[in-house]
């Protein structure tokens, strides 16, 4: 994997051993594990206890470093907090049974050895504790202070970081207690465990390549989040200038602000579409460069997270056309509900730029541009999506630029009439769900079109109907079986037809069928029995070509040709 200095596995004794230290960054996210998770792992060291498994994978571990002793934690903070709670935990019981005179000296031992191997050193007489594992800001004095030395863990005055870690420890010392009732099992326990819980270790050597890690090990389906990562340099930018801790507060409160609005996942996604409103397009693999790059002063950073707050309800309201935002706006509402559909999401940043510096008609009509062409140039044509972006991305540079747009920019990707034509009249959509959807918005598009005939394609009334049934053979009309398997999904076979009166067209023969079409009030619909008195191929095809010409002066913007 590019970018990567090394890549082991390693059980929790090899990491805690020899002399290594770890560091969770001081803006790292708060240890958040709650008792869903505690018990998922103690079920799985019960296994191991039980020798039903022999090891137990905790996944994967990205650490940075620079001399293979001291590790920045970039993902894995939670795993190792929790590891070291549970030996603390254990701990706690060892010392315990040594207060109260059950083989002290053996115990005490006990615990010191396992104390110096796994949780780090403590001085007798300063009791300063060395520790192996360093915890983010809003948690390390709780963790040296109590946890490690073992005291009473304070109720009040904790932030929830520190009320979960708290948790944690109750939750492990309660059921350890119970489950090993002498210091020889206890030591045993810990000793088993640590030889059979194994990491995935992926070692780098600065945060580019660990973005680059995040985004490699997303694309294979381990849901880390780079934006802890992104969150880490922005906040190191403003620590660096030894900053008011009011200044900390106010970052992190607007930070908590945007990531709860957007969630880990789909923050990453606004980042990108919102930095290409204003810049050059980047693609997820180069952002985190791309923004260390540009953003290096507190001043920036507070701006752009700033600007990130300001502009996160505009980028929900697009992903959502029933958003509040567009309440009084029907025809946006409707342009962005025809997006949706077509699962269509390089227009974002382009939209974004347009709401912001475009006036309201200017908006509109960006937003009919963005859906004509992608009803052309995607859904029918199903050209290569990639070859948009760079196009929308310079039309957003213009508007962020100049608060205006040239229409003439959107040619190379908006697709000529007559190829469209050619694309619409060969077109087929195979029998699925978003299929049926988008069939039944073209053919209510079509209807309303030439017949002045609104069908909502929302509406649960009608179904798609296929006049040559799908599960039609030989028999069924003037097909061959190639033809059928040509025809069955092109467009031209296709029709909106109430629920009840589909179900009784079934699979019978073309004739029977057409006295059905008549009673629908889909007047498209209606008219085929009066234009073709056969169904064949030819048929078909003809049908189609006739849909296409309608959908040629629907899906059109007119300065464009």
């Amino acid at each position: 994997m590019k970018g990567i200095q090394g890549t082991s596995s390693k059980t929790y004794r090899q990491l805690m051993g020899n002399g290594l230290r770890y560091e969770i960054p001081k803006f790292q996210r708060d240890y958040t594990w709650d008792s869903e998770q505690w018990d998922d792992l103690w079920q799985d060291i019960k296994l191991l206890l039980s020798n039903e498994e022999n090891e137990h994978y905790m996944g994967y571990l990205v650490l940075q470093t620079s001399d293979n002793k001291n590790f920045i934690v970039i993902d894995g903070q939670q795993r190792l907090t929790t590891l070291s709670i549970i030996i603390l935990a254990t701990l706690k019981c060892l010392k315990e049974l040594a207060e109260n005179g059950i083989d002290s000296d053996k115990n005490i031992l006990r615990k010191d050895n396992l104390q110096n191997s796994y949780i780090g050193y403590i001085n007798p007489v300063t009791l300063i504790s060395n520790n192996k594992l360093k915890l983010n800001r809003n948690s390390d004095d709780y963790y040296k202070q109590h946890l490690v030395l073992l005291r009473d863990l304070p109720l009040r005055k904790t932030n929830t970081s520190e009320k979960h870690m708290r948790e944690c420890q109750i939750w492990y010392y309660e059921r350890i207690r119970k489950e090993f009732d002498n210091g020889e099992k206890l030591a045993a326990f810990i000793d088993e465990i640590v030889d059979k819980l194994f990491f995935t270790v992926i070692e780098v050597t600065d945060q580019i390549n660990a973005f680059k890690v995040f985004e490699t090990l997303n694309a294979r389906g381990v849901q880390l989040s780079a934006s802890d990562l992104l969150k880490n340099y922005l906040f190191s930018v403003v620590d660096e200038t030894k900053p008011h801790i009011s200044e900390i507060e106010e970052l992190e409160n607007i930070w908590v602000s945007i990531v709860g609005k957007l969630g880990e996942q789909k923050f990453e996604d606004y980042l990108r579409y919102y930095w290409n409103s204003e810049h050059k397009t980047v693609g997820k693999k180069n952002l985190f460069k791309t923004i260390k790059t540009a953003i290096t002063t507190k001043e920036q950073v507070f701006e752009l997270v700033r600007n990130l707050k300001d502009n996160a309800d505009l980028f929900i309201a697009l992903q959502n056309p029933e958003d509040e935002f567009w309440k009084n706006q029907p025809e946006i509402k409707q342009f962005l509900k025809d997006l949706k559909l077509f699962q269509i999401r390089q227009t974002n940043s382009l939209l974004m730029a347009g709401f912001k510096y475009l006036e309201p008609k200017g908006f509109k009509y960006l937003a009919k541009i963005c859906t004509v062409i992608s009803f052309r140039y995607n859904i029918i044509g199903g050209l290569n999506p990639n070859a948009q972006e760079d196009v929308y991305n310079s039309v957003a540079l213009q508007i962020f630029l100049n608060k205006q747009f040239s229409v003439q920019d959107f040619q190379p990707i908006y697709v000529s009439d007559s190829n469209f034509e050619n694309d619409f009249s060969t077109k087929d959509f195979k029998s699925t769900t978003r299929n049926h959807k988008i069939v039944k918005y073209i053919l209510s598009k079509i209807e309303e079109k030439e017949f002045k005939n609104e069908i909502s394609p929302d509406s649960d009334l009608f179904t798609i109907e296929h006049i040559l049934p799908e599960s039609a053979d030989e028999n069924w009309g003037d097909f061959t079986n190639e033809e059928i398997n040509r025809s069955i999904y092109r467009i031209g076979n296709l029709a909106l037809l109430e629920k009840k009166l589909n179900r009784e067209a079934d699979t019978k023969k073309y004739l029977d069928k057409t006295s059905l079409y008549r009673l629908s009030k889909c007047l498209l619909t209606q008219s085929i029995p009066d234009n073709f008195d056969s169904w064949n191929e030819d048929k078909i095809s003809a049908r189609q070509k006739e849909l296409a010409k309608n959908a040629k002066t629907i899906w059109r913007i007119q300065e464009l040709g």
